[in-house]
């Protein structure tokens, strides 16, 4: 069974919510976690595509080298079958690894991959809203990040779901 992020002891990040956080000057969200375990093919798309991303001084990015480990045949069977690319299949790896963890990806593959293997799993917009929540943004200004997002993020999201999700946010109290 999935873990609620609440309960999450390690969290794991893939690429994409390090980069369109950082592209919406809201990469400071992941604050709150002690540290955020970012496995080394993750590190260098990152680099590679958005390198102030790996700058935050506020949050705590833990850069983690490949074990070395045999993968598993689940893991390579999900990796094959939902052509996976390397920093998810590290970032999937890593979290499996480590119990009660919370896997932040925006890929919807690895989404999938993670529901498979019972990881609580986040993207960005659900740290977006979490911060609500969090009491680290307002509504109104998640909002606003929303609504940004095309714009301001390479975050690739059909705009009847991004619309669905700015309605259910202004709905909420």
């Amino acid at each position: 069974m999935a873990k609620a992020e609440g309960f999450a002891r390690v969290v794991v990040c893939d690429a994409g919510p390090l980069i369109h956080l950082d592209e919406l000057g809201s990469l400071d969200l992941l604050g709150d976690f002690p540290e955020v375990l970012v496995p080394e093919a993750v590190w260098r798309e990152v680099l590679k595509h958005r390198p102030s991303a790996l700058e935050m001084k506020s949050v705590v990015l833990v850069r983690i080298a490949p074990s070395g480990e045999q993968t598993t045949p689940l893991l390579r069977g999900l990796f094959e079958t939902m052509s996976l690319h390397r920093g998810e299949q590290e970032a999937l790896a890593l979290a499996t690894k480590h119990e009660d963890s919370l896997l932040l990806t925006d890929d919807t593959a690895a989404r999938l991959a993670a529901g498979v293997l019972g990881l609580g799993v986040h993207g960005t917009i659900g740290i977006l809203i979490r911060s609500i929540r969090r009491t680290q943004r307002t509504k109104e200004q998640v909002l606003d990040l929303l609504r940004a997002i095309p714009a301001k993020s390479t975050l690739h999201l059909n705009r009847s779901f991004l619309a669905k999700i700015i309605d259910q946010v202004e709905g909420e109290g």
